[in-house]
């Protein structure tokens, strides 16, 4: 029965109490300013809409005017506190731009404020931005001029011309780039790949990397060295290949010890990529083995010469 009471009680005076909530609602101040009061098309507008209500209620204010609009919003809406005695007051302010002249309106929706089960909606309706027009009050007597007749300027004859001598030297350009690039690699090419060869092997073991502990990378510039020599004595041997692309193109050559060849390098592979380890005679045997396939490629290819020559001799 106590519960039961209790109950009604709650009941009866919750009307009461909403009541009393939206008697204070009604003391709800609102204050608009425009600065400035007058722009042109295109001015910035700071618009601050403020709104006083009773503590503790709540205050919701409008995003701002719909995109697309006569007034535009050129950044997002900040709103401001304000601590005053007794009272809940915020201020929100819209940065706008207008698009067109006469007095606008933004098209804002209303400011809402809440106190407990209350509510309470203020309209901005009859906020206006007067935007003032940039012509002349009077336009009928304003007559244009008629157009002036084109200036005859001489023109230089290099004006007339430069797309052509443009044009020359753009080739004369490209005939030099692509013969000092022929040159480089007919450069590249008289070289013969044994010298070359010998010459990086040398630098290589010069740098002693097995003794410094990079045995790794000993490894890989000895067998680098001999990709590269490859790639100079067969046209097949592109450096491009894979390890096994470049075994299975070489497969047909009679100058290559396949066996060995495969053999260092798969494990140079195993050594640069799955970080196998490597001792240091085993590094300096990789080494010399690289160096030892190239050796066994130019003994292979002298002997075939040998022998081309000698049938040639006996056909003659």
């Amino acid at each position: 029965m106590r519960r039961l009471a209790f109950l009604m009680i709650a009941l009866l005076g919750a009307p009461g109490v909403a009541k009393a909530q939206g008697d204070e609602l009604a003391a709800v101040r609102l204050g608009i300013a425009v600065r400035p009061e007058t722009v042109a098309v295109g001015d910035p507008i700071q618009l601050s809409v403020r709104v006083q209500a009773p503590a503790g209620a709540t205050i919701e204010f409008p995003a701002g005017p719909d995109s697309g609009g006569a007034l535009e919003a050129t950044a997002s809406r900040r709103i401001q506190p304000r601590e005053v005695p007794g009272v809940v007051e915020q201020t929100a302010f819209y940065q706008l731009v207008a698009w067109d002249v006469g007095d606008l309106a933004p098209g804002f929706g209303d400011v809402v404020v809440r106190l407990g089960g209350a509510e309470r909606r203020v309209p901005l309706g009859d906020v206006q931005v007067h935007v003032r027009s940039v012509l002349p009050t009077d336009t009928t007597l304003h007559v244009p001029k008629p157009p002036r007749p084109p200036l005859d300027v001489p023109v230089p004859w290099w004006q007339r011309w430069w797309p052509v001598i443009l044009a020359v030297l753009l080739a004369l350009l490209l005939a030099w780039w692509l013969w000092r690039r022929r040159k480089r690699r007919g450069d590249a090419a008289v070289e013969d790949a044994i010298l070359f060869a010998e010459r990086e092997f040398a630098r290589v073991e010069a740098l002693g990397l097995v003794d410094a502990g990079e045995r790794g990378r000993h490894v890989a510039l000895m067998v680098d060295v001999l990709r590269d020599y490859l790639a100079r004595r067969l046209p097949e041997a592109r450096a491009s290949l894979t390890s096994s692309e470049l075994v299975a193109a070489l497969r047909a050559s009679k100058l290559i010890p396949h066996g060995k060849l495969a053999a260092v390098l798969e494990e140079a592979d195993l050594v640069k990529f799955a970080r196998r380890p490597l001792s240091a005679e085993r590094a300096r045997e990789l080494g010399r083995d690289a160096r030892a396939i190239v050796r066994d490629v130019e003994r292979a290819a002298a002997e075939q010469q040998q022998a081309s020559d000698a049938r040639r001799k006996e056909a003659a």
